[in-house]
């Protein structure tokens, strides 16, 4: 059995998640955490496809979509073009475009009354733009495990595991 808190101290996870980890093998932690945005950092940093991260953080951004302003549609765009481009419908660039447009709708409804939720949304949009290298930002705080369970299964990361020294 890997020593995940090992691995974790070695991959300079957050004290909170080494702590949270504890003595938890990987598959009870998998199975256990309703920390998404830990999830998605470890999956990240043990090299899990880039596209599977980039949909699951799609499938955790759509969750926060309702606090959005009716109206404002540029986190959801944000989405649709990163979803786009795992598909190879999309480039980088355009992913870029669509997260600096979301980006934008975060910062214009950080004066309304229900920002939090909307700048969560947006974020959660640039994530997904950005994938591996975003996974433990902010957007991530949006996720919820289950969905990340839902589309990284523990197989996916117990092979990941054993790839990663």
């Amino acid at each position: 059995m890997t020593n995940l808190k090992s691995k974790l101290l070695d991959m300079d996870a957050c004290p909170d998640a080494v702590k949270w980890v504890g003595r938890r093998g990987p598959k009870t932690a998998w199975r256990d955490c309703k920390r998404g945005d830990w999830m998605l950092w470890a999956a990240a940093r043990l090299g899990v496809d880039r596209k599977l991260l980039v949909l699951t953080a799609c499938d955790c951004a759509e969750i926060a979509l309702k606090y959005v302003p009716e109206g404002e549609d540029r986190p959801a765009k944000a989405i649709a073009t990163a979803r786009a481009w795992c598909e190879g419908d999309a480039t980088i660039e355009d992913c870029q475009k669509a997260a600096y447009a979301a980006d934008a709708a975060a910062y214009a409804a950080n004066a309304a009354a229900d920002a939090v939720s909307a700048v969560s949304a947006a974020y959660a949009a640039y994530a997904a733009a950005y994938a591996a290298d975003a996974a433990a930002d902010s957007a991530a705080y949006a996720a919820n495990a289950h969905l990340v369970r839902a589309r990284i299964p523990y197989e996916v990361i117990a092979k990941a595991l054993e790839a990663k020294p």
